[in-house]
């Protein structure tokens, strides 16, 4: 299977292998440093809400409150939207509800 190797090629063809390799799993481009520009956070027995906005244009507001607590049919209802810009350079807004209907998103197209 490997008789090729004999001659002490095995140890080139192996490096060029590796070095393939590194070189196709590399990024193809130089993330950017994202910064946290904003974010807030607030837990209670009923529910909690958080928001943040990053510098890359990311942004979410979640809010979760727990429906009919004190009896055993008590679920969690969260609201939200999440927004972020695409590679393309287009704005995506995701706006959402999930409960006991499922995940239902709203998508829109910004500029």
């Amino acid at each position: 299977m490997f008789a090729h190797c004999m001659g002490g090629n095995c140890s080139t063809v192996v490096l060029v292998c590796v070095l393939v390799a590194v070189c196709a799993g590399a990024p193809q481009q130089n993330p950017q440093d994202v910064q946290i520009l904003r974010f807030d956070s607030n837990v209670e027995p009923d529910g909690y809400s958080f928001a943040y906005e990053t510098s890359d244009g990311t942004s979410r507001q979640e809010e979760g409150k727990l429906d009919n607590p004190q009896s055993e049919n008590a679920a969690l209802t969260v609201t939200g939207q999440y927004a972020y810009v695409a590679p393309d350079g287009k704005h995506y807004t995701v706006t959402f509800t999930a409960g006991p209907n499922g995940f239902q998103p709203k998508t829109s197209l910004g500029q």
